[in-house]
């Protein structure tokens, strides 16, 4: 703040403490001497033609397109902002012209850079490396034949990670198949469910071939993506063996196939699970609803049968279990003869009776004495057990 000098006569005081003579019209004005005035911000210095003015600001978009010219950081925008700074140094008069054409001249270079690199292939590989490991990060199921724990202990909502464990203790799922869904749109929860559904129950008996050996309280499950696994590349559907109770666990693996049976064992349970196989495809309409489409299935039954018990006979036991097979053989070849009737039957009430008959022969005496001479489980499943059916997302 300044402060005006005193009204009247009074003027201020030259070095030596006299006031400055008046001017004198006819002279001209003197040279400023050391004196100058207080200014609102303070003494102002004074030159041949006035006031000094304050120094211009930096722009600072320029600044920032130096910035990004340097380190090479979105060249494209690094260009566009140094030719904001040009203009608006221009017209506000600012400092910072040379980084605004550094900072734009460095962003060319490097935008032509990305060019270069896109036509060569060099951004593309990154780019698909980039989303390959986004696949491996979102891809958290275990593969086929490995246990795991779910870090909730349960096998139902949504999981983002699964630890591998040994199969031989306890654990709470087992990893039997892996189905990949096609690549696209993401098909909604129910579209991926249905397919699960579908392909898990279809890939079980080929892991577990000893529908026997699985415990009563196991069932299938699965894993699936997920809407936002799905962005990442994530198809793939895995099917799970785990416990009907959610607060219960598996013991042991549950794998019994070409990698843990002997070819005797194999054998048997193939023919088993043709068997088992054309029995799971009856109709469901009841003879008396449609006898033509029971009387084609009881032909089917009997054509497999025929099959099989074929394939059994003609194949070389070891002697503990000759005689048991050749007993189990003559069993399907009485049951083929009701079957056959069977599909011939004239009406519903004739159809139940060799129906009845024809199943006489399904995990009786005989196919136990079988299984324990080959060293099978002899315990045949309940067919009253609970079963649990459930999908986790992942």
């Amino acid at each position: 703040m300044s402060i005006p000098p005193p009204p009247g006569p009074e003027r201020p005081q030259g070095p030596q403490g006299q006031y400055p003579a008046p001017h004198d019209p006819g002279l001209p004005y003197a040279a400023p001497g050391p004196y100058a005035p207080p200014g609102p911000y303070g003494p102002q210095q004074y030159g041949p033609w006035g006031p000094y003015p304050p120094p211009a600001v930096v722009n600072g978009v320029a600044i920032a397109a130096l910035v990004l010219g340097i380190l090479c950081f979105l060249p494209a925008v690094g260009l566009v902002l140094g030719l904001i700074a040009l203009r608006q140094i221009k017209r506000k008069g600012e400092r910072g012209r040379g980084m605004a054409v550094a900072g734009a001249v460095l962003s060319s270079v490097g935008l032509a850079l990305w060019v270069l690199s896109l036509s060569t292939g060099a951004v593309s590989a990154f780019w698909e490396g980039f989303k390959e490991s986004a696949r491996e990060s979102a891809t958290v199921s275990p593969d086929k034949g490995e246990c795991f724990d779910s870090p909730s202990g349960s096998l139902e909502g949504i999981t983002y990670d699964l630890d591998v464990v040994p199969c031989k203790g306890e654990h709470d799922g087992e990893v039997f198949g892996t189905v990949t869904l096609p690549d696209g749109g993401y098909p909604g929860d129910a579209r991926v469910t249905d397919v699960a559904d579908d392909k898990c129950y279809a890939l079980h008996g080929a892991y577990a071939m000893d529908a026997w050996a699985l415990p009563d309280d196991v069932d299938v499950y699965y894993l699936t993506p997920t809407r936002q696994s799905w962005r990442l590349g994530d198809r793939e559907i895995t099917c799970i063996f785990g416990n009907t109770d959610e607060r219960g666990v598996l013991t042991g693996s549950l794998r019994n196939d070409a990698t843990t049976l002997d070819t005797d064992q194999l054998a048997y349970l193939e023919a088993a699970r043709a068997v088992d196989a054309v029995l799971d495809t009856e109709p469901e309409a009841f003879p008396d609803e449609d006898l033509a489409a029971n009387r084609a299935w009881a032909g089917e039954v009997e054509d497999v049968l025929a099959e099989q018990s074929g394939a059994l006979r003609g194949h070389g036991w070891p002697a503990v279990a000759e005689q048991p097979l050749a007993d189990l053989v003559k069993e399907l070849d009485s049951a083929r003869g009701d079957w056959s009737k069977a599909a011939e039957a004239d009406d519903p009430v004739a159809f139940y009776l060799h129906y009845d008959a024809g199943y006489e022969f399904y995990d009786g005496p005989a196919t136990v004495t079988a299984r324990k001479a080959l060293g099978l489980d002899t315990s045949p499943p309940d067919p009253g057990a609970e079963t649990g059916e459930s999908d986790a997302q992942v």
